[in-house]
């Protein structure tokens, strides 16, 4: 709470310093922590890295927010406060850096290239554009980066999986309980808000200070992204299933 009040009392714009740190961590990751890797796995580790340094801690500086303000400011129209807009240059300095990791060495990566572009596009809307509507998206912040720490580890674990037995036995102990955080947070949490969301939104209490075509676009965008996800993690699990049926079947024919 002390560094929630702390950034509350900043009245410097923050998202520089942000850029310049993520930026640090991603040049620490190719120069150092994954040099000794290949090329590709060392790109996705590195963008890994600065997702770890962002997702946890964006949820809980996006939860402790919605907890630290009066509760006017928990509506989907309400003005932005001051330690709302500092989580989100957090959170846009961290797409902007990761944007310009795909765009520099993996541009054929064209959906990462249009999720990251879409929500800079809400959150710069909401930061600086029409300045309301914070509440709506850090809680979607909270939804989104929850399985952060348990999704990035299960990445560095898949990327290093077929070097490493070790590493596999994480990814195989973590796909699982990955697998349920993430369908109960994108698949039931995340539609849930949504629904409130463009209730919300569509019945016109937002009409004056917060332009239609923001909304609109605000419900696309989430409601899109909420889709792939749940396409994605859907995928997952039939691999998964599929993989302990091979398993399953292989052990028959052994034994």
């Amino acid at each position: 709470m002390e560094l929630l009040a702390s950034l509350a009392a900043e009245e410097r714009w923050l998202f520089p310093a942000f850029l310049v740190m993520y930026a640090a961590i991603y040049c620490v990751g190719q120069l150092f922590v994954f040099r000794r890797w290949a090329l590709r796995q060392r790109l996705d580790g590195s963008s890994c890295l600065i997702s770890l340094f962002h997702g946890t801690p964006a949820a809980l500086a996006a939860a402790g927010t919605i907890l630290a303000l009066p509760a006017g400011f928990r509506s989907f129209a309400a003005p932005n406060a001051r330690l709302q807009d500092h989580v989100l240059d957090y959170s846009i300095a961290y797409f902007t850096m990761d944007l310009l990791h795909y765009l520099a060495f993996l541009p054929a990566d064209v959906l990462f290239i249009a999720h990251h572009l879409a929500t800079l596009f809400v959150f710069l809307t909401c930061r600086y554009m029409v300045r309301h509507g914070a509440y709506a998206l850090l809680v979607l912040l909270v939804l989104a980066e929850v399985t952060s720490l348990l999704q990035n580890v299960w990445t560095l674990a898949g990327i290093w999986r077929d070097q490493s037995p070790a590493a596999a036995r994480v990814y195989g102990a973590l796909s699982p309980p990955f697998y349920v955080l993430y369908t109960l947070v994108r698949g039931v949490a995340g539609p849930l808000f949504l629904l409130k969301m463009t209730v919300f939104y569509l019945s016109g209490q937002a009409v004056d200070v917060i332009p239609w075509w923001v909304r609109i676009s605000w419900i696309i965008v989430v409601g899109t992204a909420i889709a792939v996800s749940n396409l994605w993690i859907w995928n997952l699990w039939k691999e998964l299933f599929r993989e302990r049926n091979q398993a399953t079947e292989k052990a028959k024919k052994d034994t």
